[in-house]
């Protein structure tokens, strides 16, 4: 099991897309003692199988010992504000939700969370190292996982259930024969955006 501490994990998924929100996820967990067995096969959820994950993100919110909250910013915002603002915004929105005042708060990456004003750190690779933040990566993963796959519904010619909004060469090839969506961030296209103006 990873190491634990009583304190509240925040981790986000989603600085790196083409397309869509930046999602952050706070948790906190009550009791250490309860809940061993999803603990014990908690890892960092880059290292765990999709399969893995979604089962153990059903547990997770299922279990009244883990509180969780997220906090999303809006490829809106991301554009206005640019991408690491906008995953400050998003984990103070998720910060604000889950309204525990009290704790320590563990932040995966190297800087601390702008605009929050409690107790907080930072961790590299906290996701891989602390129980908390490893929770709260497995949720915001497979939360902004399901956001991608509900996209592929009304943007069906992108391929968002595969890459996720991620800009890979399917990605982009995609961009350039349909066009840029309401969704995508206008700030991490400027190359394409600029060959299309050029065009007209």
């Amino acid at each position: 099991m990873l190491e634990y501490s009583d304190v509240i994990g925040v981790d986000e998924v989603g600085r790196g897309p083409l397309f869509g929100e930046v999602v952050a996820v706070c948790a906190y967990i009550k009791d250490i003692n309860k809940d061993r067995d999803i603990f014990e096969k908690i890892n960092d959820s880059k290292k765990l199988s999709e399969k893995k994950r979604e089962e153990l993100y059903e547990k997770i919110i299922k279990s009244d010992n883990i509180l969780y909250a997220v906090g999303i910013a809006s490829e809106k915002e991301i554009d206005e504000i640019n991408i690491l603002n906008a995953t400050f915004l998003a984990m103070n929105r998720a910060l604000e939700k889950l309204d525990i005042k009290d704790k320590m708060v563990i932040v995966d990456g190297n800087k601390l969370i702008k605009g929050y004003n409690g107790k907080q750190e930072f961790l590299v690779k906290a996701d891989s190292k602390n129980l908390t933040v490893s929770l709260a990566s497995i949720i915001a993963k497979v939360y902004r996982d399901n956001m991608m796959k509900e996209y592929a519904k009304v943007y069906k010619n992108y391929g968002l259930e595969n890459h996720k909004g991620y800009g890979t060469k399917k990605h982009y090839e995609a961009i350039i024969k349909y066009g840029i969506t309401d969704k995508h961030r206008k700030s991490f296209l400027k190359k394409i955006l600029e060959v299309r103006d050029n065009e007209v």
